[in-house]
């Protein structure tokens, strides 16, 4: 994977300040370094210092994790943003189907709860129309 971390701007954050700055977990984090989706660096103390760059990174990991991505796809998904886009078929066409996939199955719930909002809608209207009428 080609992710560098720092930026060169020498802002960093702490580990403790990115989990409060995107809603994650240090748990969290470190699990997504162990999992090769951040990449901080460690001070003389061996604290990890992140690159303000990676405020937006361990966002983008969460909206993707929302997604029910795999971390495995998130990884690629994340290297293909990272500027290595794999341009063989081996790579591309498998990635593709899996993200195809988790796009119908978000549009399928997209439906589900269009039709839930639909009923729940009726249901609301029906009680209002029963309580004006029950009125004397």
């Amino acid at each position: 994977m080609s992710y560098a971390s720092f930026d060169g701007s020498g802002n960093t954050v702490h580990i403790g300040e990115l989990s409060e700055r995107t809603g994650t977990t240090p748990r969290m984090l470190r699990y997504y370094e162990q999992q090769g989706l951040l990449k901080p660096q460690r001070t003389e103390g061996r604290f990890r210092t992140y690159a303000e760059t990676d405020v937006q990174r361990v966002r983008r990991i969460r909206c993707l994790l929302a997604a029910a991505l795999p971390i495995a796809v998130i990884a690629k998904v994340l290297a293909c943003r990272d500027g290595a886009l794999p341009t063989d078929p081996e790579t591309c066409e498998p990635l593709l189907d899996v993200l195809q996939r988790q796009l119908d199955a978000i549009n399928e719930k997209i439906g589900d709860l269009h039709t839930s909002r639909e009923a729940l809608e009726r249901l609301m209207r029906d009680l209002h129309a029963g309580l004006e009428t029950a009125v004397p």
